[in-house]
């Protein structure tokens, strides 16, 4: 019979809620997959910059605690609970638009430098976990582009081929992790499972 579903809520902005989601799942055993979907893209105060004219550094500081700083305090407290021997897998939502090889367009300032620096942690801590758990792969994923609040600003057109349904999506992301060997920690794979230049 599965092990039951426990759900909590987190607040990845908030070390203490990080922590108290710990205890809760520590209860249930040691896990054996953590996939970090938070993200923030644009809200009330926040929009993707067109340049550098119009940077905020209170919005841009707000996007780097959710998809930079909040990442990686959830791998400071999960990654403890993983086993130490056996396969695992510690993973992030990234963003294509975080590489920096692959930066053509430029703006969005504030995303394109959370996201590259989440891959910098990524990678670090794949370094780091392999010392202390050396069958666990860590990366970093694009999803592409979803319907959901994210990115509906900014999609071309709601059915437009590569535009996803979240479930769709999230599909593509599990066949992505249950393919990843040890030897992809540390980098960024795309839905397709095709790896995103660093």
């Amino acid at each position: 019979m599965p092990a039951p579903i426990r759900f909590t809520t987190i607040d990845v902005t908030n070390e203490t809620s990080v922590t108290a989601a710990t205890q809760v799942t520590a209860a249930a055993g040691q896990i054996g997959l953590v996939v970090v979907a938070s993200g923030i893209l644009h809200g009330p105060d926040i929009k993707p910059e067109k340049a550098i004219r119009v940077l905020d550094p209170a919005a841009m500081a707000s996007v780097f605690a959710v998809n930079t700083i909040g990442p990686a305090l959830v791998a400071k407290h999960f990654v403890p609970l993983m086993p130490r021997s056996g396969r695992s897998v510690f993973a992030a939502l990234s963003a294509r638009v975080g590489s920096i090889d692959d930066n053509r367009l430029g703006g969005w300032y504030a995303y394109r430098a959370s996201k590259a620096a989440l891959n910098q942690i990524l990678r670090t801590l794949a370094i780091e976990a392999s010392r202390t758990h050396p069958e666990t792969v860590v990366v970093g994923l694009h999803p592409g582009t979803v319907r959901t609040a994210l990115s509906q600003p900014f999609r071309p057109d709601e059915n437009a081929p590569g535009v996803f349904a979240p479930e769709e999506c999230a599909m593509h992301l599990m066949d992505v992790l249950e393919g990843l060997k040890v030897s992809d920690s540390g980098k960024i794979f795309a839905w397709d499972g095709q790896p995103v230049p660093p």
